[in-house]
């Protein structure tokens, strides 16, 4: 008789551990197991982002995770004769979801604390060395046949199955999901070095995009000594020559020898863009690598698969908690393909941007980009790059605030500062100015969303109802002024549903949602 889990998961790199964590943190009997019982050693993602931090402190291992973190430096592209032509950087406090915008990380040391954080987790249930041999799926369920490394086999049954088993996907593959190419395909050789206090007397204080035809490449400074080289491989060189040591030593050589640090890896890669034409085959999901691969300009792809599995894990814990019908799932695909597919688009344009290889082009380029900005490079935030939600869950009546991931200021409590998140807890959230006082009508009139009512403050403002928060910064006041809004309606995930502009909107668009997510009028346990 096989073991019956709610979700199994496949692959247990940094998609399928934070899947395994929000899914067992709502109390879902959840498997996950991965064919190596050690985490990669090697780094291979390199940067993260606020949002992807908001998803850490929800498992609450943020302060772990921020031990091998540093602010993510600016990025300083420079053109053909070496003349800066553009600027990444991030904005200026106070943050809008509370840590810092962008960051790099190690991330061997971070899988060890997601897997660590699961073993807090009694529903959760972890099987290393364990490779996928099979599967099927019926009406009502997937049965997986496993086999661990000493050859015993067994068979696990589950609701539903996530896929977190990386570019290659036995899973995907299985299922016949297919990968469309958005068209970027090129050979890099990534070079990780560990350098010392000579060597990083000779670097640059910033990240760098090198656009330069003759052979594009890029420098980022990564937590303490840790600095990667991203360098374009020219064609007729042989990709395994240049990830030899003598081979990447020769390539470095413009910046640092091997008396100035010591090499942690390099490998040589082809860097795509790819996304899955279909997220769902009955009741099986892609994710993470399984579902999308784009080129590394912004070092977003780690932070792409964990918005995969946040965006999936409170849709299944709604299903399977019999709240919301089994439609909601459809949402999940629609919504992430979209988005990944936008991103991945605009990282492959920065790709071009950096990697143009033909001369004439390239200096048209660097020419087209004084000129737009009238010859002084102003910084851009990385942030901008972020597409908002645009289908799927969301209002159907449009709205710039739409789609946009909802801030998280600190709140005072007393002398200290808490984040918002850690105060009101997960779920759908109703978020309301301090004046608006209709709200207790709402949440009695609406339940089936199960909405936390919250209201913020500025912390000098006076004279609001004894529950209202207060904020430190005023980073609510600001968004509610710039979206011109009195309330928003925030989906379990801290993207914005829709927004209300006065308190007589508010009641009909907590009811679209609800319709829209398929919420049932009573919320029942067990299946759908």
């Amino acid at each position: 008789m096989a073991d019956i889990y709610d979700v199994a998961i496949i692959g247990f790199g940094p998609s399928g551990a934070v899947a395994a964590g929000l899914l067992g943190a709502q109390g879902l009997r959840t498997f996950v197991c991965d064919k190596s019982r050690d985490v990669y050693e090697m780094p291979r993602a390199f940067a993260l982002d606020h949002e992807i931090m908001r998803v850490f402190q929800q498992l609450g291992v943020e302060q772990e995770v921020l031990a091998y973190t540093e602010p993510f430096t600016p990025s300083e592209f420079y053109g053909v004769d070496g003349q800066l032509i553009k600027r990444f950087t991030t904005v200026e406090p106070p943050y809008p979801l509370s840590f810092e915008p962008s960051l790099v990380f190690t991330q061997p040391p971070v899988e060890r604390v997601l897997r660590a954080h699961l073993q807090s987790l009694p529903a959760v249930d972890v099987a290393l060395g364990c490779e996928l041999l099979s599967l099927t799926q019926d009406a009502d369920g997937v049965t997986l046949q496993l086999r661990d490394d000493k050859g015993v086999q067994t068979q696990v049954r589950a609701r539903y199955l996530v896929a977190c088993d990386g570019a290659a996907s036995p899973v995907r593959n299985a299922v016949g999901i297919e990968l469309q190419d958005l068209g970027f395909d090129q050979p890099w050789l990534v070079v990780d070095v560990l350098v010392n206090e000579q060597g990083l007397a000779k670097l640059p204080q910033t990240s760098v995009q090198y656009c330069e035809p003759q052979r594009p490449c890029t420098y980022l400074i990564g937590p303490k000594n840790h600095r990667r080289w991203e360098i374009s491989i020219n064609d007729g060189e042989d990709p395994k020559v240049l990830a030899t040591p003598e081979g990447t030593w020769k390539l470095l050589s413009r910046w640092i020898t091997p008396k100035d640090g010591s090499l942690w890896r390099q490998a040589s890669y082809r860097f795509h863009a790819l996304v899955a034409d279909r997220w769902r085959v009955g009741r099986v999901f892609v994710a993470g690598d399984a579902a999308h691969q784009q080129p590394p300009f912004l070092g977003q792809g780690m932070c792409q698969g964990i918005r995969d599995v946040a965006n999936l894990s409170w849709k299944l814990g709604a299903v399977l908690r019999g709240e919301a019908q089994e439609g909601l799932l459809d949402s999940y695909g629609v919504e992430r393909k979209a988005h990944v597919t936008e991103l991945t688009t605009r990282i492959k344009a920065i790709g071009q941007l950096v990697g143009e290889r033909d001369m004439a082009k390239a200096r048209a380029r660097d020419a087209h980009l004084l000129a737009e900005c009238g010859g002084v490079v102003r910084s851009v935030p990385r942030q901008n790059v972020q597409p908002a939600l645009d289908t799927g869950l969301v209002s159907l009546q449009p709205h710039v605030a739409r789609g946009t991931i909802f801030p998280q200021p600190w709140i005072l409590l007393g002398d200290a500062k808490v984040r918002l998140d850690a105060i009101v807890g997960v779920g759908w959230w109703l978020v309301l100015d301090a004046s608006v006082q209709a709200a207790p009508v709402v949440v009695d009139a609406e339940s089936r969303l199960q909405l936390r009512l919250v209201r913020v403050a500025g912390a000098a403002e006076t004279a609001h109802p004894a529950e209202t928060l207060r904020e430190s910064d005023g980073v609510l006041g600001v968004w509610f002024r710039q979206y011109q809004c009195v309330a928003a309606l925030v989906r379990p995930d801290h993207y914005v549903y829709a927004v209300a502009r006065t308190a007589a909107d508010v009641l009909p668009l907590v009811r679209a949602a609800a319709d829209q997510a398929g919420y049932r009028a009573k919320p029942c346990n067990g299946a759908p």
